[in-house]
């Protein structure tokens, strides 16, 4: 009998033990869900408006809720800002398409796209002495863009293919060179180069600082303007732990779209006091108002426009094949967010 109450109390005390830990685990787990440091990525850019806004106006930290935090990686390129994301360092991020779908090949689907951030917003200039009419005359000529692979890289030669023209590297007679975006215009206005493919602001800055010429505005270049400049991404493990912090920030990501584009003159401001805090440089007025113009801050991606740049990757050598990409777009979360605020879904 006392060997019967020995062996029963021994079963309790292991059954008290195994709950205890279960609730402590659950408590644990809990715990960190609550307590959870959210490392986005960005770049001082226009082109990374409602990052820029959210960190001014904390709207993003308000999202999140007192119990998380943000903490905010500056980049200055999207091959950097991929690597920090490999290692683990950023967990969401503003980048361009083309950085974003490299680091999905090369993770294999460790990386996802869940939003569009703006669109368009890039310009084609030439030398102020060279007045050509017709995206055809640059035959012969010496074409910049700010880095071989990226997006107006690839939209510079899907234009050069439209008119029958190619780089001289695959037997054509365009010589397309990489240029730093704060080097264009001294090699511009001394005819190192003949003509630049840039994103804003550095097209309305070489338009107004040695009067660059506009041979093909934003709205001619490539898709009437409607392709993607940059996108939010996310690591998919992240997504996968933490997807109602990937709901809120999107939801913030959200809200400040709306923002940005019901408020463009107070956006405007509270974009370059961001951009010359982080970088002790801001825009004249009107360098800022052009290139507001020449873009679209837009939830939408423009996943057309983003599987064409998969294409052209691969036509231009940059992706070796064309890999899987069935899984690059999430963008339930923001459909949802978007139905709940009366706004059309993306498809």
């Amino acid at each position: 009998m006392k060997k019967r109450k020995m062996i029963y109390f021994i079963l309790i005390t292991m059954i008290i033990f195994t709950f205890s830990l279960i609730l402590t685990a659950c408590s644990s787990t809990k715990e960190d869900k609550n307590n959870v440091t959210v490392r986005v990525g960005f770049f001082p850019n226009i082109t990374h408006s409602q990052a820029l806004v959210g960190k001014a106006k904390g709207a993003f930290a308000k999202a999140l809720g007192e119990s998380n935090k943000i903490d905010w990686k500056q980049f200055n390129a999207g091959p950097a800002e991929i690597e920090a994301l490999f290692a683990g360092e950023v967990d969401i991020g503003y980048i361009g398409p083309v950085p974003a779908i490299n680091g999905y090949v090369k993770s294999r689907g460790d990386l996802q796209i869940i939003a569009g951030a703006t669109k368009g917003g890039a310009i084609l200039v030439t030398r102020k002495d060279l007045k050509i009419t017709d995206a055809s005359d640059l035959s012969g000529k010496k074409v910049a863009v700010p880095q071989f692979g990226n997006t107006q890289d690839l939209s510079l030669r899907t234009l050069l293919d439209q008119y029958g023209l190619k780089d001289i590297t695959k037997g054509g007679t365009v010589e397309i060179r990489q240029v730093s975006n704060p080097d264009m215009k001294l090699m511009l206005d001394r005819g190192d180069i003949d003509a630049a493919l840039v994103p804003e602001p550095w097209g309305s800055i070489l338009v107004k600082e040695i009067k660059a010429n506009v041979l093909l505005d934003s709205d001619q270049v490539w898709r009437g303007g409607n392709y993607s400049t940059a996108v939010v991404v996310v690591r998919t493990e992240f997504l996968k732990e933490h997807p109602e912090l990937v709901e809120k920030f999107l939801r913030a990501h959200v809200e400040l779209t709306n923002f940005i584009n019901s408020n463009k003159e107070q956006a405007k401001e509270i974009v370059n006091s961001q951009i010359y805090e982080l970088t002790r440089q801001s825009l004249e007025k009107d360098v800022l108002d052009a290139s507001f113009a020449r873009l679209t801050v837009s939830n939408d991606p423009a996943k057309e426009s983003v599987m064409d740049f998969v294409n052209l990757a691969v036509d231009a050598g940059f992706l070796k094949e064309k890999t899987d990409t069935s899984s690059l777009f999430e963008l339930s979360t923001l459909n949802k967010i978007l139905q709940n605020n009366g706004q059309g879904v993306i498809k």
